[in-house]
């Protein structure tokens, strides 16, 4: 009886390893220095000249060389890394704070994790500032303009930097916000200016600090001119509601001036008009708040109260990366001037 012996499994070629990447101390062959020198040039250190610098970062350049930043975190203790606590990617305002605090944080050498948080709730905070703890981040940039984070029982970072935009009043860290005053006063005087006798108001949500200053400020600039203040009109920062007060504004003839809190809920009162057959300025003047890059595309052209977002976020990046870095400023508040630009929606009361 013959046995069958069956042909043995074919062996695996063993796997090409990764291939390693460029080291230090290839970079100091290439560029001709020592390895002290690479690593000073990469952990950004000034006491290199410039020639022998630019050398080494040509030598990086040519063999591919990426910086252990995981190790000089380590040696270092910082991580280069922000963190970003922030209710709401949704509404304007947010999303171009957001991107300036990227651009500037990214120009300066340093990424960032943002942290939504969906309700402005104590609990939502605190669950935040924990997850960016453990996200190894140097300092947080706040953007929450709810009255929630001010609470005494909200606890902020210890011992971690920490800038706040359009928030709190807290006179313990720095504070970076437009003038929502000036913005309302400036828009209230344009529209008082034009002969209207008074200004109605959309507002923003009550828990606002923005919408809260906002209103504030238009009141207070009403009472100064002695013309008659009108039950404010609370909305929610969306078009849709300012479509629906534009509707009841639309039905009641006695109103020909309207401040809206921002740009969206003015773009519904316009709808709103323009649907009654109520003319947009001859009629009704309408002023907004923000100034969208697409404010000036409506119909008519809005007046709105322009904020100046990338500042805002530049400034709080500054701040913050100052403190990070050991060279902290005074702490203080620093308000960005709002500015009124005039389009086609306003225009004198109607005789």
């Amino acid at each position: 009886m013959t046995e069958s012996i069956a042909d043995p499994a074919p062996v695996a070629a063993p796997r090409a390893g990764r291939k390693r990447g460029p080291s230090l101390g290839d970079v100091a062959a290439h560029a001709g220095v020592s390895t002290q020198t690479v690593s000073r040039v990469a952990n950004g250190l000034t006491n290199v000249e410039a020639a022998t610098r630019e050398r080494v970062l040509a030598s990086m350049h040519a063999l591919g060389y990426r910086p252990n930043h995981a190790a000089r975190a380590l040696r270092s203790g910082r991580f280069r890394n922000l963190g970003v606590v922030m209710f709401t990617l949704s509404s304007y305002g947010n999303m171009r704070t957001l991107d300036a605090i990227a651009v500037n944080a990214a120009t300066a050498g340093y990424s960032i994790t943002v942290v939504p948080v969906e309700r402005p709730t104590q609990k939502d905070v605190s669950v935040a500032f924990s997850r960016l703890l453990e996200q190894a981040v140097d300092g947080i940039v706040i953007v929450i303009e709810a009255h929630i984070v001010d609470g005494a029982d909200v606890e902020l970072p210890e011992g971690l930097s920490v800038v706040v935009i359009d928030s709190t009043q807290r006179p313990d860290y720095p504070q970076v916000d437009n003038d929502q005053a000036l913005g309302a006063r400036l828009a209230t005087e344009h529209l008082l200016s034009l002969g209207h006798e008074t200004v109605w108001h959309i507002s923003g949500p009550t828990e606002s600090y923005s919408a809260t200053r906002r209103e504030a400020a238009w009141r207070e600039t009403l009472e100064a001119a002695g013309a008659p203040v009108p039950e404010v009109l609370h909305g929610d920062w969306s078009t849709q509601t300012g479509y629906e007060h534009g509707l009841a504004i639309a039905a009641r003839p006695e109103i020909t001036a309207v401040f809206a809190a921002n740009d969206r809920m003015a773009l519904g009162v316009l709808r709103a008009l323009h649907e009654a057959g109520r003319r947009v300025p001859e009629d009704v003047s309408v002023v907004g708040f923000d100034d969208m890059a697409e404010s000036d595309s409506f119909w008519p052209p809005l007046t709105t109260i322009h904020q100046e977002f990338e500042a805002t976020g530049r400034r709080a990046v500054e701040l913050l990366i100052a403190e990070i870095e050991g060279r902290p400023e005074p702490v203080t508040s620093t308000v960005v001037p709002t500015r009124l630009v005039v389009r086609s929606s306003t225009g004198p009361a109607p005789l």
